[in-house]
């Protein structure tokens, strides 16, 4: 079943196809490993410049001590046995979406196995839309404060350059967002060396400064973790909230699976990324037993003298590789929710000519870039930011579980008890995180809140609207068999050419038919009902991706499916047509007949007035389907009318 199109029915002019795609990863585990490096762990891997800083900030965590140094490493520890590497790494990387994760992917495996639009389905996908939501509050805070915390280093060498942190932080993410248009194929190279630099940095730090306290280590005995919730309930709690800073990110290993493939990401964080986090985190726990004082930079203080200068540039081209992985998620993150039909269509350009998942979103790009610099400037501090951060991770997380857990029980069809043991344990943690996030409500965790809120406000009204509109359509129009009985019983007077009619089902007449014959009084000799579907798995193989039937006399009706991570490109769907059935489409006798309806809010049963504008708003600035489905727009005839709502 679609998401993106709810009306399609099992009775309709074309049966359902079965989809299906696997995409191949090609190349050696090795070079999927050091690739994966430097796209999926850039911002779980830029933690330790802040994590450790906040759990004793003065603001945020809790009175420094050697007993908390212990606790507090030792339920780190823990955190990336059981968040990470259980959860994550072993569990939830399994729940695959034809190779495909995240939290969407995760949301279309729930709804594939809650079969029709009863309350179950519809709170699965408002679940799964929420997790997206929040995904953008961390597309906002990762640059801001992986950039600001890496160039805080200049604090450390010199303190009367402090007054440049803010200028300097600005200065290189308007860069970044400003080169996103280019395409980072060229640059991409050079991420996987440069963050296995990064990591060997991390850990040759953590062991120089254990080697001075090697007593750190007895930290693994998860008795200290134990004992310091025990015999300071109220502090762990609170430094919870700080704690899961070092699993930010996390979401990225499932995420970014279909890049790299299942084995060189788990291998990548067990064998790489999981012992330097550990190493660098362990070390600074050994400074700051020796030093109590380094807690203003535990990080930077590590390093000895000479190694500070270039130790910040190596930092801040590591957070913005972060940022830039971060960002591209954000693209895909968007183009997912439009195909899906949760945001309307926008303007994506592709940067590379090889790989398809390279896009750039002028829209997103530059709304992006506004809230980053807006947070930087509103916080001016990483650590203030990191308040922030947690509630947007601490909340995917929780979402992950709930989402998991349907998947369990529905699609894979598990012993219920082992699916319960499994809700029980990860709800158990995920829910203490984000109790102890909530506590920074006031300090900052509003901020990633509103903007989830926000943009799940506007997706649920996109959505809704489109259902709605579509709705309305259907109730007024005629049905695309019988009108085509009845036009060929009395045909209008043929011109010579082909015409394509874009349409949001492939049982009823676009309005756009109605319209043309209305005004024109014509009918070409070739015409084509062409539907657009998105179905929940990513990539659709091309020979499943269409279906054909001639109503009659030359009309036909055409089902092209795309995967939710596709771009639909009618070009590339009329050569498949040509391909497969031998009709051949000349681009300057092809006309494209598109709808162009103007929406009225009204009082009418269905949204809130205010949701009706701001649906009307939507539909008005969205791309246009021309240049969405890559049409020549020099072929293009729009037909619309105004339809209340």
């Amino acid at each position: 079943m679609t998401i993106s199109d709810p009306q399609y029915s099992q009775s309709s002019i074309l049966a359902p196809v079965a989809v299906a795609a696997s995409q191949e990863k090609h190349g050696s585990t090795q070079v999927l490993m050091l690739a994966a490096i430097g796209v999926v762990f850039g911002d779980i891997g830029t933690s330790p410049l802040y994590a450790l800083k906040e759990c004793f900030s003065p603001t945020h965590g809790i009175p420094f001590s050697t007993e908390a140094v212990f606790g507090i490493l030792s339920m780190l520890f823990w955190a990336f046995m059981l968040v990470v590497t259980l959860k994550y790494v072993v569990i939830v990387m399994r729940a695959d979406n034809r190779g495909e994760g995240g939290v969407l992917s995760l949301m279309a495996l729930g709804l594939r196995s809650l079969k029709g639009k009863g309350k179950p389905h519809l709170a699965v996908m408002m679940i799964g839309m929420f997790g997206a939501c929040m995904l953008v509050g961390e597309s906002v805070i990762t640059p801001a404060i992986s950039v600001l915390s890496a160039v805080e280093g200049l604090e450390i060498i010199a303190p009367e350059l402090k007054h440049f942190i803010i200028p300097l932080t600005i200065g290189i993410l308007i860069a970044l967002f400003v080169i996103q248009k280019r395409g980072t194929a060229a640059v991409g190279k050079l991420f996987g060396p440069i963050t296995l630099l990064w990591f060997i940095s991390l850990a040759g730090l953590g062991v120089l400064n254990i080697f001075k306290h090697p007593e750190i280590l007895a930290a693994i005995n998860p008795l200290y973790a134990i004992n310091f919730i025990v015999e300071h309930t109220f502090l762990a709690f609170i430094v919870m909230g700080s704690v899961v800073l070092v699993v930010t990110g996390v979401e990225a290993l499932y995420l970014d699976m279909g890049h790299f493939g299942k084995k060189p990401v788990r291998y990548a964080w067990v064998f790489i990324v999981m012992p330097s986090l550990l190493l660098c985190y362990f070390g600074q726990g050994a400074l700051l037993i020796l030093n109590p004082e380094a807690i203003k930079n535990p990080f930077y203080l590590m390093a000895p003298s000479w190694a500070l200068v270039p130790l910040v540039i190596l930092a801040t081209s590591a957070t913005v590789i972060a940022s830039q992985a971060v960002i591209s998620g954000a693209y895909s993150l968007a183009n997912q929710a439009t195909l899906l039909g949760f945001l309307p269509r926008m303007s994506i350009n592709h940067t590379s000519a090889a790989e398809r998942g390279q896009i750039y979103i002028p829209v997103v790009n530059w709304a992006l870039l506004a809230m980053v610099l807006f947070t930087v400037i509103q916080f001016r501090e990483s650590s203030n930011l990191a308040a922030a951060y947690g509630i947007s991770v601490t909340t995917t997380m929780l979402i992950t579980t709930l989402l998991m857990s349907v998947v369990m029980v529905r699609e894979w069809k598990l012993n219920p008890i082992v699916a319960a043991l499994f809700f029980i344990v990860f709800l158990a943690i995920d829910f203490s995180f984000w109790a102890a996030t909530l506590m920074k409500l006031k300090d900052g965790g509003w901020y990633p809140l509103l903007l989830g809120i926000v943009c799940f406000i506007c997706l649920m009204t996109w959505y809704t609207g489109r259902r709605l509109l579509r709705e309305k359509l259907i109730d007024g129009s005629i049905p695309l068999q019988d009108f085509v009985t009845s036009i060929l019983s009395y045909p209008p007077h043929r011109v010579e050419g082909t015409a394509v009619f874009l349409t949001a089902h492939v049982d009823h007449t676009p309005a756009t038919m109605l319209h043309n014959l209305k005004h024109n009084k014509v009918l070409h000799n070739r015409v084509f009902f062409i539907k657009l579907s998105t179905w929940d798995v990513p990539f659709v193989n091309d020979n499943e991706r269409l279906q054909l039937k001639e109503l009659g006399k030359d009309i036909y009706v055409v089902r092209a499916v795309h995967g939710f991570k596709e771009t639909p490109d009618i070009n590339s769907v009329l050569d498949l047509i040509t391909l497969k059935h031998g009709l051949e489409f000349d681009a300057m006798d092809t006309s494209f007949f598109l709808a162009r309806d103007t929406i009225v809010p009204s009082k009418l049963p269905g949204m809130a007035l205010w949701r009706e504008k701001l649906f009307s708003w939507m539909y008005q600035n969205a791309a246009k389907p021309s240049d969405f489905f890559k049409i020549p727009p020099n072929r293009v005839v729009e037909l619309g009318a105004k339809i209340e709502i």
